[in-house]
């Protein structure tokens, strides 16, 4: 699988150009031709204008005239992804200018090349090049048989009518939020003319990049007020211009190829779009969106404004058509699809090329306002399918009087218990339906009976690994962890019920006796780390609310128990096995905090990873799968006997995420990872990270089972748990901040019913001790339209999968491959869709999607560069990279889309209105790029694990002061961010409360950069922003740009 910018909305991003007509006469037909041949067919670039200063031609009647263009030149949409390079730069002309790979002469601005629009065969064109200036790739040619088309901006289509050519529909009123779009008919639809490319700005100082985002837009194609139907098409453009269009659209094609007007009946010229009249040619239902990317002849404009690209700024955008049509369907935030609509056969299933399944967050928290209704059937038992166990839901219907029930998922008729029996009102429905949660609610919780429970339901369970070594005590991780989790102990979940331990290690094992009969606890010391055995194991676990003046002392004394510990060694494989020997009778949750690369006994692993050699080859994978298999078989023995493990790495050297990572991963459990932890900085996150993952709600020794329809089977589960059988999935802990996902295929050639049923239901034991079934129900239509399975299409879901297959591949195959095999399928798909519009419409240089993937090659690109995909060795660290891939693995939806495209907000102006109140604050979210840092401004950063806060250098001295006091001038790196005596400051730190409060699964660490202070701005920020061309990764349009050409040519 496979993964720069705009300036401030007030600013105009564009120079401008004045505008020229080539043409004074009639319309003319045009074959553009390059000096080494003709340029023909299907991407030939849309005509433009030349340039100002070119000659011109005034024939007298119309003529076919072929212009020959240098060799050099870019032509067509598929010219090469080469442009100007445009360093990513602030609002800020004063940036010094830092090497750059192009840079243009220092007489002059880089401009367009005059050049003559037509050429006779005998004339030489022009040379194209001059010294200092870029040495264009040769020209792309294009298929033949096309028309050239004019751009059409990023907007949906109007309805095609029999008057009309074109896309197919939206109405023609309707416009997306968050879209650039024309303005209406009484306007000019076209901006004001451009003139040539600005300078080149410089980039950031030390780093360099090639945002080309300030290229000039095209020309503007103009044409006479003649056009008076709505959204339709006329005769060509007579050579007299007019500065504005009398229809509401701004798509009007140009003239046809090789004839003049004079050979088309008035039919024809109606319908010249699609070369036969509409009549003959069925219209397409689906919605599809565009960008324009042809360029212009003659001129370095690629003809895409970064303005247009799409961008999601209003987060994570859901379905709603698909909640509509089934309104008893579980909420998206528990089950969601890749797309809603499921196709109706195997070769429908092999066009579709995105991932095909599913992504299930089983404990989400509730929509606000609302609870899952918990149903006890009691004496009757739960309503189930006999044949496939199927739980009662909505969509199951009941006949016969009453008496009976058809399963949903496998059509099987069952007796309906007589408890449970209930008559039928004259619409089939039974008269208790509005009694009945589990027949009107999408998800629902069943209370379990003494079948469904193999043993008595265990008790929550917290058992403390710490790391007690030198580096751990000098950190100050002790000091923080034994507060934390004393200040926890009244919100452990299950009181009375709870049971605690502890175990520290060094170079040996330490165990605590915390029977409440004793007033302090009693330690006892295991050496031998050949053959662990536990002491007095019966009261090493012990109840909380027995022994919770025990427990109190231990944590009070721990931090000066081992102050003066100069031990450097780490037991952390015979800790981790004399742990699972104290838990295994129970299960629970194993918290390790790990400070020390394991060194001793069982697990011991050593430094790898600095090897620069192994990177690009074969064996580059190794590196980030476990060393040694003791691991892995440690996580198999804790699954099997319910325990979770969660492991808090705070080390500053190499760690090998990759080897402790696998405990989290296959228990469902999760890796906190804190580089270099120094108490004094990373305090709060540890602090709030480790209070949420002891008091949040968990669903203990669970297990996990998605149902589905006759001919559709999940085949494939993604995600940190452990597999039991084909298709149960075992987690011996789960919360709502964890998600897991599965792909899905067909196991008939073809599906007969009309509507597929999912049912995920998890089965697990609530802290206060019942056994419970959380069961969500989804329906989902079976199509046989591609084109219906792209408009149901869920970009959250499908980027959710494209993660986790990604960060899979990275353990067995290159980085490189991982990248490159989500831009494969991103382009397979939408080339696919680009296929479903070629035979009816002329899409010329047009990129096409639909309007429901219209972010995927954003998050694509993003999911590209985040940190366990992108780049080599140098771009992240080893462990940093492991870590990061566990994260994602377990990600909800929501999260993970910020987590790839994060929120970037402007604050300034808001924290200088005297009147303003945090419950005030709306502020838009802003383009991930450096040029929509303003160096006047502050700016906060949020990809939901941290945030930056940028401070421009000509932010007013007022504000910095502010916030930070006498610190404002000192180095950021050493500045703590807290409430000042101001107003300011409260307001700030108001703001970054509220954005926490939003997502608390992470605690946000406030990270202070001041523009220009390197490498720390590169570090924290300008590496981050996606949209820009950093480090050696496409910028946002050269993306787009590289998908388009791969789309194009097989298309």
């Amino acid at each position: 699988m496979k993964t720069t910018g705009t300036e401030n909305a007030d600013r105009a991003n564009f120079p401008q150009r004045p505008a020229a007509s080539p043409f004074t006469a009639a319309s003319q037909s045009t074959t553009p031709f390059l000096s080494s041949g003709p340029v023909v067919g299907s991407e030939a670039f849309a005509f433009r204008p030349a340039p100002p200063n070119a000659p011109q031609t005034t024939p007298s009647a119309p003529q076919t005239t072929r212009p020959y263009l240098s060799s050099g030149l870019m032509v067509g949409s598929e010219a090469s992804g080469f442009r100007p390079t445009q360093p990513v730069r602030y609002n800020d002309p004063s940036i010094p200018r830092p090497p750059s790979s192009f840079v243009p002469p220092p007489t002059g601005t880089l401009q367009h090349h005059p050049t003559p629009q037509f050429f006779s065969t005998a004339q030489a064109p022009p040379p194209r090049t001059s010294p200092g200036q870029p040495v264009f790739p040769p020209p792309i040619r294009a298929p033949a048989g096309h028309v050239p088309s004019p751009p059409v901006y990023l907007h949906s289509q109007p309805q095609i009518s029999s008057g009309q050519m074109g896309s197919p529909p939206q109405s023609i009123n309707y416009v997306p939020s968050g879209r650039s779009v024309p303005p209406s008919s009484s306007d000019s639809l076209f901006s004001a003319p451009r003139s040539t490319l600005q300078p080149l700005q410089s980039a950031f100082p030390g780093y360099s990049s090639k945002s080309p985002n300030a290229v000039t837009q095209p020309p503007p194609v103009q044409s006479a007020p003649v056009f008076t139907h709505q959204g339709g098409y006329g005769p060509p453009p007579p050579a007299t211009s007019t500065p504005f269009l009398a229809h509401q659209r701004g798509y009007v094609p140009p003239p046809p190829v090789a004839a003049p007007p004079a050979f088309y009946s008035r039919e024809q010229m109606q319908h010249q779009g699609s070369g036969l009249p509409m009549g003959a040619v069925q219209g397409l239902t689906e919605d599809f969106s565009s960008l324009s990317l042809a360029s212009v002849p003659g001129s370095l404009d690629p003809g895409l404004d970064s303005k247009v690209l799409p961008r999601p700024l209003d987060g994570d955008v859901e379905p709603k058509s698909f909640a509509e049509m089934y309104p008893l369907n579980c909420n998206s935030r528990y089950l969601r699809l890749t797309t809603s609509a499921i196709p109706n056969s195997q070769s429908l299933t092999s066009r579709w090329h995105l991932p095909l399944g599913a992504v299930v967050c089983p404990l989400a928290e509730a929509p606000e306002g609302e609870e899952v209704p918990i149903v006890n059937f009691a004496t009757t038992g739960i309503i189930r399918c006999r044949r496939c166990r199927t739980y009662v839901n909505p969509y199951m219907t009941f006949t016969d009087g009453g008496r009976k029930f058809r399963c949903n998922i496998c059509a099987l008729l069952n007796d309906v218990p007589g408890d449970y029996f209930a008559q039928l009102d004259a619409n089939g429905r039974r008269i208790d339906l509005n009694e009945r949660p589990e027949l009107t609610k999408g998800t629902v919780e069943f209370i379990a009976p003494a079948e469904y429970m193999v043993r008595p339901p265990m008790p929550p369970l917290y058992f403390f690994v710490i790391d007690v070594s030198i580096s751990a005590v000098r950190s100050g991780m002790l000091e923080v962890v034994a507060q934390t989790i004393k200040s926890c102990l009244d919100r452990l979940p299950g009181f009375p019920r709870t049971q605690i331990g502890f175990i520290t290690f060094d170079s040996s094992i330490h165990f605590y006796n915390m029977k409440s009969s004793l007033t302090q606890p009693q330690m006892m010391v295991v050496t031998d780390l050949d053959d662990i055995f536990v002491p007095l194991p019966d009261d090493l676990l012990v109840n909380l609310s027995e022994s919770r003046s025990v427990v109190d002392v231990f944590l009070d004394s721990l931090p000066s128990m081992f102050q003066d510990n100069v031990n450097m060694e780490s037991a952390f494989g015979p800790a981790i096995k004399a742990a699972f020997m104290v838990m295994n009778q129970l299960g629970g949750k194993m918290l390790i905090f790990q400070n020390t690369l394991p060194s001793l006994g069982v697990g011991r692993l050593r430094l790898r990873g600095d090897d620069l050699r192994v990177y690009g080859t074969d064996k580059e994978h190794t590196l980030r799968i476990p060393e040694d298999p003791f691991y892995k078989q440690m996580a198999a023995d804790c699954t099997k006997y319910q325990i979770a493990v969660n492991v808090y790495a705070l080390s500053d050297k190499y760690t090998d995420i990759a080897s402790l990572g696998t405990l989290a991963k296959y228990t469902g459990g999760q890796i906190y990872y804190y580089p270099s932890f120094q108490s004094s900085i990373h305090k709060e996150k540890l602090r709030h990270e480790l209070a949420r993952d002891l008091t949040r709600e968990t669903a203990w020794e669970s297990v996990l089972r998605i149902r589905c329809g006759k001919g559709v089977r999940f085949t494939t589960y993604h995600g940190n748990f452990m597999l039991r059988s084909t298709d149960l999935i075992a987690l011996p802990a789960v919360d709502c901040d964890k998600a897991y996902a599965m792909q899905m295929s067909l196991e008939e050639t073809l599906l007969t019913t009309q509507t597929v049923y999912f049912q995920v239901a998890l089965l697990y034991t609530s802290s206060s001790g019942e056994r419970r079934i959380r069961v969500h129900t989804a329906a989902a239509p079976v199509v046989s339209e591609l084109g219906e399975m792209y408009r149901q299409a869920d970009t959250g879901a499908i980027i959710s999968l494209f993660c986790r297959l990604a960060i899979e591949k990275t353990l067995s195959y290159k980085l490189e491959e991982a990248r490159s095999s989500i831009q494969q399928r991103i382009v397979k798909a939408f080339r696919e869709y680009r296929n479903l519009y070629a035979v009816q419409h002329r899409l010329g240089g047009r990129m096409i999607y639909p309007e429901s993937l219209k972010f995927l090659p954003l998050y694509g690109l993003a999911l590209c560069k985040s940190i366990p995909l992108r780049g080599g060795y140098a771009d992240a660290q080893l462990d940093e990279r492991c870590a990061a891939g566990h994260t994602m693995m377990a990600l909800p939806v929501k999260n993970l889309l910020k987590l790839l495209y994060p929120n970037l907000v402007r604050v300034d102006e808001y924290l200088g209105k005297a009147s303003s109140k945090p419950d005030e604050l709306n502020i838009s979210r802003l383009p991930v790029t450096a040029e929509s840092l303003d160096s006047r401004g502050l700016y906060i950063y949020d990809d939901g694990l941290r945030f930056v806060i940028w401070f421009g250098k000509m932010l007013p001295p007022d504000i910095a002061m502010n916030l930070l006091g006498e610190d404002f001038a000192t180095d950021f790196s050493r500045v703590i961010l807290s409430e000042r005596d101001s107003e300011m400051s409260r307001k700030l730190m108001e703001i970054l409360k509220k954005f926490r409060e939003i997502d608390p699964s992470y605690y946000q660490m406030n990270h202070l950069v001041r523009q220009g202070e390197q490498p720390r701005e590169g570090f924290f920020l300008l590496t981050n922003l996606i949209e820009d061309q950093v480090g050696g990764m496409n910028g946002y349009i050269d993306w787009i740009q590289q998908i388009h050409r791969q789309v194009q040519q097989n298309a």
